[in-house]
């Protein structure tokens, strides 16, 4: 699967068609998606469930733990796992939010089927920026708070009014709790990086219009759900602990926030060293602490991209000719006996893969080639080798 390119939402759905329900209720769904870090909005793996056959990005990975989460909680709370009305419901959720709009030009590479509606909305959700330039610029790509999108469609599927709003004053909380539990402790530069990265996650609300007071903790205390609650807890602690230290001003704030949000000191702590131990495991592949300067955030970005796309395509044209040794090997075998139906329609596709195989090298080969090839998948897949196309189901 490629959540890079078009279809990877069916391969998504094909790969776990025939898996069991993995959960049973919504605490367990939350514990996973803590063990990805998609609640503290730092991708750092995906499902076990989902293979990859190459390694993947951290936007790619928040796609794949988007939907996973969108998906699971959609049948935890209505109970139904039928593929199709779950995306239906899911875009009509994010026309509610008003944040499904899409460009004339992806709409033109966009075809009206349901599921490549979701892929776009997914993109649009994943990364903060809008185009490949400011990307590449920008180390920090990933929307952190993506979590609210999934607190934000459990409600939806109970109460679908005033949703935004729903959304709206989540956020709201989140960045004022974040905001305060940084004011609770010695700055340092990765602070102004956290603090960055959350204020460009922002979607429902402005933070240079926000009055960061206190008084959002009137809304803590009128707060009951669970969920939410437990989310406000888990910012709270990912700001605090993120240099790795919790002196006693941190620990006044945690504990005074964790005890508005109605939970018991052992509660907190348990928050406060699932944390710790998220941070000890994996402190050196979280990109917010990654402290490098302009020109080395371009030649990371850029390595990173150029390095995606040799290994990702030299394995697929790899692909191509092993396939072709074995084409070799089924013709030199046709002229001593005849083949199996199986052998011959292998024969046939394999044929029909390398006459395909040379109007896709001469795109690829071409200045710019790199940055066409997708777009040529988008406009006519078929066209392309099967090895080119990671989300082809058969």
């Amino acid at each position: 699967m490629n959540p890079s390119s078009l279809g990877w939402i069916g391969k998504y759905f094909h790969l776990i068609k025939d898996d069991a329900m993995p959960f049973s209720t919504f605490r367990d769904l939350y514990g996973e998606l803590k063990k990805t870090g998609f609640v503290y909005g730092i991708n750092i793996r995906i499902p076990r469930k989902i293979e990859s056959e190459h390694k993947l990005t951290e936007d790619e990975s928040a796609k794949i733990n988007l939907l996973n989460a969108l998906y699971y909680t959609y049948v935890l709370e209505t109970e139904k796992a039928t593929v199709q009305e779950f995306i239906t419901v899911v875009n009509q959720f994010y026309t509610s939010l008003e944040i499904n709009h899409v460009s004339f030009l992806e709409k033109l590479l966009t075809t009206k089927k349901g599921s490549n509606k979701l892929e776009k909305i997914i993109e649009s959700r994943v990364y903060l920026e809008d185009n490949v330039l400011s990307k590449t610029f920008n180390s920090i790509i990933t929307n952190s708070f993506l979590y609210i999108d999934v607190l934000t469609f459990k409600q939806y599927l109970h109460q679908k009014n005033n949703i935004r709003e729903y959304a709206q004053n989540i956020e709201y909380i989140a960045i004022n709790i974040i905001y305060h539990a940084l004011n609770s402790k010695e700055k340092n530069k990765s602070d102004k990086k956290l603090a960055q990265l959350f204020e460009s996650s922002l979607t429902f609300i402005d933070v240079e219009s926000q009055n960061f007071d206190g008084s959002y903790r009137e809304r803590i205390l009128a707060n009951s759900e669970e969920w939410e609650n437990r989310y406000y807890l888990e910012m709270a602690c990912l700001t605090v602990w993120e240099d790795k230290s919790l002196d006693y001003k941190e620990s006044d704030f945690i504990f005074g926030i964790g005890k508005d949000l109605g939970f018991s000191t052992k509660q907190i702590s348990r928050s406060i060293e699932e944390i710790s131990s998220f941070f000890d495991k994996n402190s050196e592949i979280i990109p917010f602490l990654k402290d490098n300067n302009l020109a080395i955030q371009f030649y990371d970005s850029m390595s990173k991209i150029v390095n995606k796309l040799i290994i990702r395509n030299s394995k697929r044209l790899q692909k191509e000719l092993s396939e072709s040794k074995e084409l070799v090997a089924l013709l030199s075998k046709s002229t001593v006996k005849d083949l199996s139906s199986e052998e011959k329609k292998k024969v046939q596709n394999q044929l029909i893969d390398i006459c395909k195989s040379v109007p896709s090298l001469a795109i690829f080969i071409l200045p710019g080639g790199a940055v066409l090839l997708p777009i040529f998948i988008r406009l006519i897949p078929k066209l392309l080798p099967s090895s080119f196309d990671e989300n082809r189901v058969e």
